[in-house]
């Protein structure tokens, strides 16, 4: 029997991609897409070809789910989040509400109180790369922003040993309109967007600064404080972070490139490119891939490290859809190849 999943957001990008991916898996069964426009059909108010009917996130609670995604902008989720738990509906969430568990460091970032800090203790961070025998276990999933996604599964191999130096990691990263969601802001206006390519909130203040760092730390057993430079770029959807290392000591890049294939080996959404190849987002559009390459500046012992996802897919919700895959017993794969 195919198991009744829900999407409370789901006339924004993210769950319109959700929707998207569910059409197409074989074990999921949409049974109820909640949005504002309640009472009307998905594709009355937006072109796309989706005949989803929206209901209310009331009518949804209501309607014997197994699992629900919750694609709403942060502090948005917490309520909704709060009544599904209640109901022992297992939930993926979208926002950023159950990322960091630090309340006070949640608040300086987001500048909004935490209504629902009880059900932190119950969240598992959604990288499957990392935490995927807790996400098999977890009721509650904070899947992971798109920018951490990329600069994470970028460190990750190389943050278990001490090959770098982590008081001087600098992080140049790009990303779609999308990223933004579907919001009204100027620097989101098509004739600010189009034929431009600008920085946005860079140094030490952008949101997603608060989950990279705090993961980091997890990751590592020490605080690591990185240099974060995000920018627009003019285009719907996408995402490159290239991330700068310093070596401790002399390591030549094919050994660098054989820990990352090795770490990475059976990894079904991660590719490491050979030696002399450059990733970029043509070719991990529409898809859940995170692809990385690999490149050495020997002389000053510096290891560049370029990321790239599609923004909406394995930075939101392609991977919601892998983790709900692993909460549910079900191929992490389904659905998304």
């Amino acid at each position: 029997m195919k198991k009744k999943i829900g999407i409370i957001g789901a006339s924004g990008y993210t769950g319109i991609e959700l929707i998207r991916i569910l059409t197409r898996h074989p074990e999921i069964e949409l049974t109820a897409a909640a949005a504002l426009e309640v009472g009307q059909i998905l594709s009355d108010i937006i072109p796309c070809p989706f005949d989803v009917p929206l209901v209310s996130a009331e009518e949804a609670l209501r309607a014997g789910l197994d699992a629900v995604f919750c694609a709403l902008p942060s502090g948005a989720s917490l309520q909704f989040v709060r009544q599904f738990r209640s109901q022992g509906i297992k939930v993926v969430d979208l926002s950023a509400d159950f990322r960091v568990k630090d309340v006070a460091l949640y608040q300086k970032y987001y500048q909004m109180a935490h209504t629902a800090p009880e059900l932190l203790g119950q969240a598992v961070y959604g990288l499957p790369e990392i935490y995927r025998a807790d996400i098999a276990k977890a009721d509650l999933v904070a899947n992971p922003g798109c920018y951490p996604t990329t600069i994470l599964l970028g460190l990750l191999p190389l943050l278990t040993g001490a090959e770098i130096d982590l008081a001087d990691i600098i992080i140049d990263a790009k990303s779609g309109v999308s990223g933004a969601g579907r919001r009204l802001e100027n620097n989101l206006l098509f004739c600010e967007a189009n034929e431009n390519f600008s920085p946005y909130l860079i140094g030490h203040v952008h949101r997603h600064l608060s989950e990279i760092e705090a993961q980091l730390a997890v990751i590592t057993g020490e605080p690591v404080q990185v240099t974060f430079s995000p920018h627009l770029l003019p285009m719907n959807q996408g995402m490159l972070s290239t991330i700068y290392v310093k070596l401790k000591e002399p390591v030549s890049i094919e050994e660098v490139h054989r820990k990352y294939t090795e770490h990475y080996r059976n990894e079904s959404f991660v590719k490491v490119l050979p030696l002399g190849k450059l990733t970029g987002v043509r070719y991990v559009a529409h898809t859940n891939y995170c692809v990385i390459s690999l490149t050495a500046v020997p002389e000053k012992m510096l290891l560049i490290i370029s990321s790239a996802i599609d923004n909406l897919i394995k930075g939101a919700s392609g991977q919601a859809v892998q983790n709900l895959n692993i909460m549910l017993g079900l191929p992490e794969t389904m659905g998304l190849l």
